[in-house]
């Protein structure tokens, strides 16, 4: 691929790494950015300076939200290297949520190497304090300037580098989840697979009215029968019950987590049971009440891992554990960053350097 380098006449001054960096609200001097178009493929492909982006009011995404993106991190380790991780299965992910809103595919070669070209390039910003790495956002939408629900004939891809602080500054602590049972989250054959802003849209009113009973995060039933665990807000969600490890499918309704596939491989290699079912938020409850749900955790990009030490389903809570990150929780949570940051020797294949 061919990329022109387009480089910013004033550069932004860098923040104390040491410093709160928060979660994406600091952002890079340059970006990816690349064309599609019926006409040409895949097209101007280049790293620009960050800035506007400037696109007609007749755009489709703004109207029919045909748009995709994706998260992952790049990581500088002691010795000075920059790691990826698991890039690959991004770029899987992303083609399949880009086929299921008819919009153009991207191979995994070209993912990748539009993610490493802009990291490399900007590498002089992957923050060096303990916890701190640099968020990558690839995304992609609809640039058609046409007001009439079909697909786009041109598409507008980019890539966003965000440096970002620990996302627990004071240690791997547990929260508290508000089951939600009014609001749908997805339905077989929709869009629940697939990593596309109206999934996430669609889910800020359960989201609100949780924060607003005080919790930190909605655990998401099946849309049909209201039964089923699926998955919590921004990550997917794992139950250690009598000694196994139960999480939901991923059937068309859960998205495909690279931490969750990660995690699911560490578990089974250190000889843990895993089921991975359809588990009904009765029996759930019932394994909380008789003290069988001895660990309960969510898996993502931005936080890892994530302890759950308190369920409300329907007024009824469960606290588990305590109220305290389990011990396999926090093995999980410390061999898999230690991968990430390469403290801990990668026998899996997942990191990839960029050079």
């Amino acid at each position: 691929m061919n990329i022109e380098i387009i480089e910013a006449s004033q550069k932004k001054e860098k923040p104390d790494w040491s410093s709160d960096l928060g979660f994406g609200k600091i952002f890079t001097d340059h970006m990816f950015t690349m064309d599609w178009t019926a006409e040409q493929g895949w097209c101007n492909a280049k790293i620009e300076p960050y800035a506007p982006i400037c696109m007609d009011p007749a755009s489709l995404v703004l109207h029919y939200a045909q748009e995709t993106f994706e998260g992952l991190k790049a990581y500088k380790t002691k010795d000075g290297r920059v790691l990826l991780f698991r890039p690959e299965m991004n770029a899987r992910r992303f083609a399949n949520s880009n086929r299921r809103l008819c919009m153009p595919e991207m191979d995994e070669e070209m993912f990748v190497e539009a993610v490493a070209a802009v990291v490399n390039y900007e590498k002089d910003w992957i923050p060096t304090a303990e916890g701190t790495s640099l968020y990558i956002r690839p995304f992609m939408f609809a640039t058609e300037a046409a007001v009439g629900v079909h697909p786009s004939n041109a598409y507008k891809f980019m890539i966003l580098l965000s440096p970002v602080g620990a996302y627990y500054p004071e240690g791997v602590n547990p929260v508290k989840i508000y089951v939600e049972d009014e609001y749908v989250r997805a339905t077989k054959g929709g869009t629940g697979f697939t990593k596309c802003g109206g999934n996430y849209a669609a889910s800020i009113a359960a989201q609100v009215k949780a924060e607003k009973l005080g919790y930190t995060q909605v655990l998401w039933l099946d849309g049909v029968e209201r039964k089923y665990v699926e998955e919590v807000g921004t990550m997917n969600v794992m139950f250690k019950i009598d000694n196994k490890i139960v999480t939901a499918p991923c059937d068309g309704t859960v998205l495909p987590g690279v931490t969750r596939d990660s995690i699911l491989q560490l578990l089974t290699s250190w000889g843990y049971e895993v089921e991975e079912r359809h588990l009904a938020i009765d029996e759930l409850m019932q394994a909380g009440k008789e003290g069988r749900l001895e660990e309960a955790f969510g898996t993502g990009t931005a936080a890892v891992i994530s302890p759950v030490g308190e369920l409300n389903f329907k007024g009824e809570i469960t606290v588990i554990n305590d109220f305290k990150t389990g011990e396999l929780t926090q093995k999980l949570y410390d061999t898999l960053t230690g991968i990430q940051w390469g403290d801990v020797a990668d026998t899996y294949g997942w990191t990839r350097e960029v050079k």
